[in-house]
């Protein structure tokens, strides 16, 4: 059993969610072991804050060289048994570097890029065609485990979820919650089929609520989908924190997204999706426990810019091109919405 262990994933938000089910991996196989340290940024800090069994360490990008030098200072005397190297852009291979571990355990070759290998000194095995949560989770196999069951349980403050059963009233209309942003603006979809599904689920008798941050982008789309709309929508935009946010999600019935971290947050808070996928394939990227109701036009995106098949393609290539997400149409998100009213009624 290892003594000590240190994680090290910064960012993106649906990211450190999928890093979730890994600590609650290792908490089940040694539930009497030291806490985990866990070095990662604001945004996911405010998310995850609480997780028990965490130790965290918030580490911001602002602040370069000297941070990481501040960082080193901040953690343990002693050097870990191992480290979990969970990200491999230059930046946190870098950070990596003031974490003291005798096992220094990264990705497998294919996965690896930005002289990630000379950080590391163990490899997880390389297993193509897998879900981005698999990949993560198979972290824990250099230890000795395997990750056999995915757990969230994200840490939800009560006061959030008091927060969220007050934005409308609990009562037995569905709701369609729509998230139109992602942090890569090639992935996100269009303001007017934002609207036409939206309306279409109106007409069925659901509520529609927007959510998103605080940016003048998702303000903006925010604007153009309630211009473009007949029916009435609920505007939380900006509203929410991000302790709050995983209560919001968790109300919905439906969240419409693209590639995105509330995707992966309402996943886990057991909210199905309705993923909106031209730019990157739901296979690997997509809501992990249920892609049946994702809007998939990736194959169609490789022919078009790429020239060949999604099946061509090296495992996780992103199809970020101008105008990709055009490859799907109002009759997809419609098609998908009603894939999900088919199985699961108007509940």
């Amino acid at each position: 059993m290892p003594l000590s262990l240190c994680l090290l994933r910064l960012s993106a938000l649906g990211d450190v969610t999928h890093v979730v089910p890994l600590v609650r991996t290792l908490h089940r196989a040694w539930p009497n072991a030291s806490p985990l340290h866990w070095i990662i940024d604001r945004a996911g800090f405010r998310l995850l804050e609480g997780l028990d069994g965490v130790v965290f360490h918030v580490y911001d990008k602002k602040t370069g060289l000297a941070g990481m030098r501040a960082l080193r200072r901040e953690l343990p005397g002693s050097r870990f048994d191992a480290l979990l190297q969970l990200q491999v852009s230059f930046r946190a291979n870098v950070l990596s570097a003031f974490v003291p571990a005798q096992r220094r355990i990264g990705y497998d070759r294919s996965r690896s890029k930005d002289l990630h290998r000379l950080f590391i000194n163990e490899r997880i095995a390389d297993r193509t065609g897998i879900h981005v949560l698999d990949a993560i989770g198979s972290f824990c196999e250099p230890l000795g485990l395997r990750q056999t069951g995915v757990t969230w349980d994200l840490p939800v403050p009560a006061e959030a979820r008091e927060w969220a059963a007050a934005q409308w009233p609990r009562d037995d209309t569905p709701v369609l919650m729509i998230s139109p942003c992602s942090s890569h603006i090639r992935r996100n979809w269009y303001p007017d089929r934002y609207a036409a599904v939206a309306d279409h689920a109106a007409a069925q008798g659901w509520r529609i609520v927007l959510c998103g941050g605080r940016s003048e982008l998702e303000r903006r789309m925010a604007d153009a989908i309630i211009a473009a709309m007949r029916a009435p929508v609920l505007d939380l935009v900006g509203k929410d924190t991000l302790k709050q946010l995983p209560a919001l999600l968790e109300r919905a019935s439906l969240l419409m997204t693209p590639d995105s971290g509330p995707m992966h947050i309402a996943n886990a808070m057991g909210t199905r999706v309705l993923g909106l996928h031209a730019a990157s394939n739901p296979d690997r990227s997509g809501p992990y426990s249920d892609r049946r109701f994702c809007a998939d036009r990736y194959d169609d995106a490789a022919r078009k810019y790429l020239g060949k098949p999604a099946t061509e393609l090296k495992w996780g290539t992103k199809i970020e091109f101008d105008d990709v997400m055009a490859l799907i149409g109002v009759e997809d998100g419609i098609a998908a919405f009603e894939r999900y009213r088919a199985v699961h009624g108007d509940t």
